[in-house]
């Protein structure tokens, strides 16, 4: 039987903050530092000890994510070469050829997004695809807004919520609740598939509808586009370097499988590999000169890096406090995992089953994602799985985790908030009001069938 302390309540409190705060669309930064200094000075007894508990929490935090701090800067950084080189356009440029009509344009601009978004990040992979593939899918008859919808909900959706090839996303869901990465990759499988599928069927159902009876502002939307002409030089290295990255990333996956690599393991070599393209990139690219050209790509590269990932070092401390092992590295030997602990108290007090706590777990992402940033609920989803996993040891931890991943992704990763989709409604010329209307209906479609196998699974 767990007791509930005053300092597991005091917990709870700032969780609750914590949420309201990002619900009203602000930072929750500020509350969670004082969240920990509190709790600190009342688990220590001492302000010395609850400012140390501070920093021991963002230098635990960060040490947990340092691996795909640096693996996502250097895919950044490398991708930054590719477009020097103009190998990014030589490698967009074949399946921009198979985008004969608007049904076609649709699936392949949005499989291209959500490929190129798995190795690369989707922000780098908005400018790219936007850049080259849109204006074709356009002309093809796409509008606009529903090439919009199918970078969106593609690459910050599925390939995003996903992140099967950095892991990202599972990395930081898996360490919040005492999980191996793969563990939540693996149960995430079933339910991407039919988060996919639900919402790209039923935005291309909605885009169809509004071709058909929108046919004359589509058609000079089209017409506009045919005049604009891209002009990108191309070159021998251009070409030799559209085929050397994705075979260099294909040869990876093909390791990875061979070899048994996971986790840390795979992002390592995921890494590696950027690194070196890099370098060898800015090699070929500058000569000499890439002495001083390939540290302005890893500048910039890791200046990205650490923009997605400072303020979720923070957030990602407080909520490392709700589980034991990593708690006891902030505040101190013996102190409590909080989340664990009230997991089993709710265990013994209130019968849950499992539809409740798919449903909590969900609603937990989503209203946690509102504040834009798709990283920012994973910390806190992955801690509340591992709570009702206390709470009941037959419940599949990693499929409830990979349920509130999902939900916290697809709503803070920039699908149906205006100011998380700003990036890609920008490089398609459409309202990011409108483009978060539009993603809303088969987005929910996608979470309510997903939260349904999820039940099913746990």
């Amino acid at each position: 039987m767990v007791t509930l302390t005053t300092l597991h309540w005091i917990f709870l409190f700032y969780v609750l903050v914590v949420i309201i705060v990002m619900g009203l669309r602000r930072d929750p930064l500020i509350p969670c530092l004082i969240g920990i200094l509190h709790i600190g000075w009342m688990y220590s007894g001492k302000l010395v000890g609850a400012i140390q508990s501070v920093f021991n929490a963002l230098v635990v935090a960060g040490t947990e994510f340092l691996g795909i701090i640096v693996v996502i800067s250097l895919i950044v950084a490398m991708s930054k070469v590719l477009t020097e080189l103009g190998a990014d356009y030589v490698i967009m440029r074949p399946a921009a050829r198979l985008m004969v009509n608007a049904n076609v344009a649709f699936w392949i601009l949005g499989l291209s997004m959500m490929v190129v978004s798995w190795f690369v990040w989707p922000s780098p992979a908005v400018a790219l695809i936007g850049g080259i593939m849109l204006p074709i899918a356009v002309r093809a008859g796409l509008p606009s807004m529903g090439a919009a919808m199918a970078m969106n909900l593609f690459g910050h959706g599925i390939a995003l919520s996903s992140d099967y090839v950095i892991q990202g996303a599972p990395t930081i869901t898996a360490k919040a609740a005492g999980l191996g990465s793969e563990q939540v990759v693996q149960a995430s499988i079933p339910l991407v598939i039919v988060m996919a599928l639900v919402t790209t069927i039923v935005a291309f159902i909605l885009i169809r509808r509004d071709i058909a009876a929108n046919r004359a502002v589509h058609e000079k939307e089209r017409q506009a586009f045919e005049s604009k002409n891209q002009n990108v030089e191309i070159t021998s290295l251009s070409v030799i370097f559209a085929i050397l990255v994705p075979l260099a990333f294909v040869a990876d996956v093909v390791a990875m499988y061979v070899y048994k690599l996971k986790g840390g393991d795979a992002t390592a070599l995921v890494g590696g590999t950027a690194a070196l393209l890099l370098a060898l990139g800015s090699v070929l690219k500058y000569g000499v000169e890439s002495l001083e050209k390939i540290t302005d790509f890893v500048r910039d590269g890791f200046m990205f890096g650490i923009k997605i990932f400072a303020p979720v070092i923070i957030i990602g401390g407080f909520f490392f406090l709700g589980k034991g092992e990593l708690s006891q590295q902030i505040l101190g030997k013996g102190a409590p995992g909080f989340l664990e602990d009230v997991g089993l108290a709710l265990s013994n007090a209130v019968p849950l089953n499992k539809a409740a706590i798919a449903v909590i777990e969900l609603a937990a992402g989503m209203i946690v994602g509102l504040d834009g940033s798709g990283f920012s609920p994973l910390p806190l989803v992955g801690s509340i799985a591992a709570a009702f996993g206390s709470a009941r040891p037959d419940l599949n931890v990693a499929v409830l985790a990979a349920l509130g991943q999902i939900a916290g992704v697809w709503t803070g990763g920039g699908t149906i908030i205006p100011w998380g989709l700003i990036p890609v409604a920008a490089i398609a010329g459409v309202n990011p009001i409108e483009l978060a209307r539009r993603n809303f209906i088969p987005v929910i479609a996608g979470l309510a069938a997903t939260t349904v196998v999820a039940i099913l699974l746990m």
